[in-house]
């Protein structure tokens, strides 16, 4: 419905009727709040565990192009020296008051993973949970890890999930071998979420519910999604977001170094060569392994309205609210009076006409 937002200080001070005339007319396009990425490794030449300072400033800048307000910078699995580097570097860009979307923090994917579902994670980093090497990773941000992904039937005595809900970390279940009873007992422990749900997990058997059939089963636990109807067809899609929750799904681009750069582009991706396809997909080089997606969140958000039916309302939150609300950020991913003015505005075709972050036009 047409409406006047009034913003002082970065925040949404008001929202009431159209009365006259405005600082910024945006007609008929859809005002949105901001998207908020929480699963994306780089983008623009970039990637997390690089630790190039310019390169995150860049990044930072050019992803609200696609609407993005806030995201959290995702590493891969790697040597300890080099994840320890990427933190430190993240930690830094976070704080510094550069031009773009924020960074909330870092997800850490790996390298607490199953080598039987690691994808594109390199097997020789892969290693079982450790608290005393995770307390080095999390002391190396400043406590910035916000979600860490791992392998639920590696933490049999269930100590390294409490310990990350001890620590204010959100424990995701993913790249995992985990049975749905292993499942089960990671949530009892604290486990809040199911990272890219349906890949690099234990598939859905109609006598092996596996890792896809908890994640299915549990309509008030949060999940990630890839939306580019290639990692999950479109058609799986609706089956997803019909079994869950309508504040629960999580939309994300799992998004790699190669996106915005051109098909063929041959980079390193937690030190293998991969390759961009023409399809936007990233492939290990030589392999049909894929390594993550270019996926854009407004293309994310067309493709669930448009191709997947998802329900207008429902696909909105799992692109913002659902996000900011899994990290405890309750003044960010909605439009209300008092909250942080980080807003998007889209075209019909769902094409990005301006992004605000704290109220400032950033595209």
């Amino acid at each position: 419905m047409p409406a006047d937002l009034t913003i002082e200080n970065g925040r949404i001070v008001s929202i009431s009727p159209i009365q006259g005339e405005c600082d910024m007319d945006l007609g008929t396009n859809k005002v949105l709040p901001g998207f908020i990425d929480i699963h994306c490794h780089g983008a623009y030449g970039f990637d997390t565990n690089y630790a190039r300072e310019e390169g995150m400033k860049k990044w930072q800048k050019n992803i609200t192009h696609e609407g993005v307000t806030s995201f959290l910078a995702t590493t891969i699995t790697d040597h300890k020296e080099v994840l320890l580097k990427a933190l430190k570097n993240a930690d830094k860009v976070m704080h510094e008051n550069n031009p773009g979307a924020h960074i909330l923090g870092i997800h850490f994917e790996g390298p607490y993973l199953s080598k039987k579902h690691a994808g594109a994670q390199p097997l020789s980093c892969i290693l079982p949970p450790d608290i005393e090497e995770a307390k080095e990773y999390m002391a190396a941000c400043h406590n910035n890890i916000r979600i860490m992904t791992y392998a639920p039937e590696e933490d049999k005595d269930g100590s390294f999930t409490r310990f990350l809900r001890e620590n204010n970390i959100v424990p995701s279940i993913g790249h995992t071998d985990a049975t749905y009873e292993d499942c089960q007992k990671a949530r009892k422990n604290g486990a809040m979420s199911m990272t890219h749900t349906f890949n690099a997990m234990t598939p859905l058997h109609h006598r092996k519910p596996g890792a896809v059939g908890f994640a299915l089963n549990q309509s008030d636990m949060y999940s990630e999604i890839i939306c580019d109807t290639f990692h999950v067809d479109k058609e799986v899609l609706k089956i997803f977001f019909k079994s869950k929750d309508e504040d629960k799904s999580l939309m994300i681009t799992d998004a790699l170094y190669a996106k915005g750069l051109k098909p063929g582009t041959v980079f390193e991706f937690g030190g293998q060569p991969t390759v961009l396809s023409e399809s936007g997909l990233a492939f290990i080089q030589g392999t049909n392994t894929i390594a993550g997606s270019t996926l854009k969140m407004n293309v994310g958000l067309r493709n669930l309205i448009e191709k997947a039916g998802v329900p207008y309302v429902q696909a909105i939150l799992s692109s913002s609210q659902n996000q900011a609300d899994l990290l405890g950020e309750k003044e960010r991913g909605r439009l209300l009076e008092g909250c942080y003015a980080d807003i998007t505005v889209l075209d019909d075709d769902y094409e990005v006409v301006h992004t605000f972050v704290d109220g400032i036009l950033q595209f």
